[in-house]
């Protein structure tokens, strides 16, 4: 079963939280707001591009907006692939962090 590195990890889950809304911009928007670290979109481009390889996300094209001048989005959703890699990934870090709750202070 297919797993996905951390930042591969974090793009999925940004993507799924995002529903209908999830594009290069939003993505980089949500992993800012809800973790520590900054990303470039050439990261967040690069990695969606390696993640679109492995089939574990699709792209579509939105119609374009007035917001944009014009141009079209890439909008992203995951795949069934991409949904068992998240689940196997978060089992993973599950497995890894039994026993760690009082050190981690893991609720």
């Amino acid at each position: 079963m297919a797993r996905a590195g951390e930042l591969e990890l974090l793009i999925l889950l940004a993507i799924a939280q995002l529903g209908d809304y999830a594009y290069g911009v939003t993505v980089r928007d949500m992993l800012e707001r809800r973790t520590s670290r900054t990303f470039t979109l050439g990261a967040i481009y690069k990695t969606v591009g390696r993640l679109e390889a492995k089939k574990m996300l699709e792209a579509t094209v939105a119609p374009p907006t007035g917001q944009r001048g014009g141009r079209r989005k890439r909008l992203y959703h995951l795949t069934p692939d991409g949904f068992t890699a998240v689940r196997g990934s978060l089992a993973d870090l599950g497995q890894l962090a039994k026993g760690l709750e009082p050190e981690l202070e893991i609720p």
